[in-house]
């Protein structure tokens, strides 16, 4: 699975990613609270985390 297969309304749309986005990208969080396993969890923390990143760069560009 590719990381920038994900975008922000796909990540919506599945409540683990769109989880990931407002818990901070915590790995944990999301395994505790959706049930995860540690890799599944590490990997939408992964992409939610390069979301985040991506949205930093656009808006300080913009400016």
């Amino acid at each position: 699975m590719s990381v920038h297969a994900y975008n922000a309304s796909a990540c919506t749309a599945d409540p683990p990613p769109g989880g990931a986005l407002t818990a901070g990208a915590d790995p944990l969080h999301l395994a505790l609270v959706f049930n995860l396993s540690h890799s599944t969890a590490s990997r939408y923390a992964t992409i939610a985390q390069n979301l985040l990143d991506d949205q930093i760069e656009q808006a300080a560009e913009s400016e």
